[in-house]
C-alpha cells in the first residue's frame, strides 16, 4: 500500500505558483508508565532513551496530505504511539488521527478526507501526557478566533503551573498533554490578532518546542529561543515543507534548505512565507542526543549526515579508550556507524556479530527462568561464527540502566566470545532529561548510581568499560552552535533543573 500511494504522491503535477518571500531576521521584540510484563525489544523498556515526536508541515501543494504522510513515515522513528495529519481547506481544518503506526492510521480513504494545500502532521511519543489516544496530535480546537490545530515536540517545563492557572479561569482540558496549554492561552489571550495572540502565549512557554501551528488563514512553525528540539525546512518545486529531521524531505523528492535557527519563527499565508526570530535572545542549547542517538543517520545536520558525526565519535572513542581487540562490533542499528569509525581508527576489523529483528513489535508473556536474558533475544541475536574465540569491541550509543547491556554481554559471552570491551559513543547519562527526552528518574540511572565507572563495567560483566568523553563528543560535533548537555553534566539551561510539579509527574515511572 505504501509504495503505491508514493507513486501517487510523486507523480503530481505540481500545483499553481505560490507566491513566496523569505524576508530578513526581524525583531519584534507525561510520562508513559510500562506494564511490568510489557516488552519492546527489551525486557526493560526504559533501558533506552526513549524516542521524542516528529512533525511535518507541507505549504502550498495540492497534495498536501499526501506528502505529509510520506514524511510522518520517514520520521516514524521518533515516535510510534500515535499519528495524526490535519489539513486546512477554505478555512476549515480537517483532521485524521489514531493511535498506532502511520502504515496503520492512514490509508488511501482518509487521505482522501483531509483535502487543502496545507497539511501538518505528528507521530508521537509520549514525554509528558499519557500515553491515550486523546492526546494524539495534531490537537485541534475551535475558539471565538476561529480553528486553530497544533502538532510539538518539545517539552513545556511550566506547563503545569499555567494548566493550573488556567483552569482557575474557567479552562476546560479535553487531554494530558502539555501541548494544550497553548491553545487555551491563544484562547484567552485577548488579542483581535492571532499572530499576536500566538506570540503572546509562546511567550508564557518555558522549555522545548518545535511547533507546527495550523490557523484559519495561515501555517506557523517555530523553535522555542533556545533550540532544543530540530526544525528544518525546503522546498518541493513551488511549495515549502517543514519537518524534524531531512530525511522527511528525501522521501518527498523535495529540496533541503536549511535549520530554523533558535527562536525563528516561519509564517505561512497568502502563498508567501516570512521569516522573522520575534523573541528576546538567548543562549541557544540544542539537545546533543539528536547527534549521538534520535535523529536517523541520513538525516542532514548543519549540512552533513549525521552518519558522519557518529562515524568521528566511533573513531575519536578509538582513541580515548583503545582495546586490544580482533573484531569490532555494533549493537544495532543506531550505533552502526560509531562502530565503523572506531574499527577504522583502530586498524580492528569491523564485522556484524549481532543481528537485530526489524519486526519485533510487544510480547506481552515473558518466560521467568525458561529462555535466559529473553528480553534482549528477542531483539538481537549473536553471530557465533563471528564471536566465537575472538576479543570483542562492542559499541554503543549509551547505557541507560545498564540492564540491557547486561544481557547483551551474556549473549555475546554464550556465544563463544573470549573478551568483551564495551565502548559507549556517549558519556556516562547521569541526569534525566526534562525536555523532550524520556528517560528514568536519576537513581535508576546506573551511572549516577553506580559511583566509579568500575562498578558500571562490574554489573555489565564486560572485560573493560570505556566512555567518550565530553570533551571528546564536544570537539566532533558541529561548532557551530551551542548544546544542551544537562544529561551529562547535570547542568541544565537557566541554570537549574525544571522545579516543581513538572518534575514530579514527569519522574513517576
Amino acid at each position: 500500500m505504501f509504495f503505491a500511494l508514493a507513486q501517487t504522491v510523486l507523480g503530481p503535477a505540481v500545483c499553481s505558483v505560490v507566491k513566496s518571500k523569505l524576508f530578513d531576521q526581524e525583531f519584534f521584540q507525561t510520562p508513559r508508565s510500562f506494564t511490568t510484563s510489557e516488552i519492546q525489544g527489551s525486557a526493560d523498556p526504559c533501558d533506552r532513551p526513549r524516542e521524542e515526536c516528529g512533525i511535518v508541515a507541507v505549504c502550498g501543494h495540492s497534495e498536501a496530505a499526501k506528502l505529509t504522510y510520506l514524511g510522518l513515515y520517514a520520521l516514524q522513528h521518533r515516535g510510534q504511539e500515535s499519528a495524526g495529519i490535519a489539513t486546512l481547506h477554505d478555512g476549515r481544518i480537517h483532521v485524521h488521527k489514531a493511535a498506532g503506526l502511520v502504515a496503520d492510521v492512514f490509508d488511501a480513504g482518509t487521505l482522501h478526507q483531509l483535502p487543502g494545500s496545507i497539511a501538518i502532521g505528528h507521530v508521537r511519543y509520549s514525554t509528558t501526557g499519557s500515553s491515550l489516544e486523546t492526546n494524539a496530535q495534531p490537537l485541534v480546537a475551535n475558539y471565538r478566533g476561529g480553528s486553530m490545530a497544533v502538532a510539538h515536540n518539545g517539552n513545556i517545563t511550566n506547563a503545569a503551573t499555567i494548566r493550573e492557572e488556567l483552569e482557575q479561569r474557567g479552562a476546560i482540558f479535553q487531554s494530558s498533554t502539555d501541548t494544550e496549554v497553548l491553545i487555551h492561552l491563544v484562547a484567552q489571550a485577548g488579542a483581535s490578532d492571532f499572530q499576536e495572540a500566538l506570540f503572546m502565549g509562546l511567550m508564557r512557554l518555558r522549555g522545548a518546542y518545535s511547533m507546527l501551528i495550523l490557523h484559519s488563514d495561515r501555517l506557523v512553525a517555530v523553535k522555542d529561543p533556545r533550540g532544543f528540539r530540530p526544525l528544518c525546512f525546503g522546498k518541493l518545486g513551488d511549495a515549502y515543507v517543514i519537518a524534524s529531521e531531512s530525511c522527511a524531505f528525501d522521501i518527498m523528492n523535495a529540496e533541503y534548505l536549511r535549520e530554523l535557527t533558535p527562536g525563528e519563527m516561519l509564517v505561512y499565508k497568502d502563498g508567501e512565507l516570512r521569516a522573522s526570530r520575534p523573541f528576546p535572545p538567548t543562549e541557544p542549547a540544542f539537545c546533543v542526543f539528536e547527534y549521538i542517538y534520535f535523529s536517523r543517520p541520513d538525516s542532514l545536520a548543519q549540512g552533513r549526515a549525521i552518519y558522519e558525526y557518529r562515524e568521528r565519535m566511533g573513531a575519536q572513542l578509538a582513541e580515548e579508550h583503545p582495546a586490544d581487540a580482533d573484531v569490532v562490533i555494533a549493537v544495532p542499528d543506531s550505533s552502526v556507524p560509531a562502530a565503523i569509525g572506531y574499527a577504522q581508527r583502530s586498524g580492528i576489523p569491523y564485522a556484524m556479530g549481532l543481528i537485530r529483528s526489524h519486526y519485533v513489535g510487544r510480547t506481552f508473556i515473558e518466560p521467568d527462568q525458561a529462555i535466559r536474558d529473553f528480553g534482549a533475544r528477542i531483539k538481537y541475536n549473536a553471530v557465533r561464527s563471528v564471536l566465537e574465540g575472538k576479543r570483542v569491541v562492542v559499541v554503543d550509543d549509551s547505557i541507560v540502566r545498564g540492564t540491557t547491556s547486561k544481557k547483551i554481554v551474556n549473549m555475546i559471552r554464550s556465544a563463544g566470545a573470549r573478551e568483551i570491551h564495551m565502548r559507549i559513543s556517549a558519556p556516562p547519562w547521569r541526569n534525566p532529561c526534562y525536555f523532550g527526552i524520556d528517560t528514568p528518574r536519576r537513581e535508576r540511572l546506573i551511572a549516577a548510581t553506580a559511583g566509579e565507572i568500575e562498578n558500571i563495567r562490574q554489573f555489565i560483566g564486560c572485560d573493560s568499560l570505556g566512555f567518550l568523553s565530553l570533551e571528546g563528543l564536544l570537539r566532533v560535533v558541529p561548532r557551530t552552535q551551542q548544546y544542551c548537555t544537562a544529561c551529562f553534566t547535570g547542568e541544565y539551561p537557566d541554570g537549574q533543573a525544571p522545579q516543581g510539579e513538572f518534575v514530579k509527574n514527569i519522574l513517576e515511572m
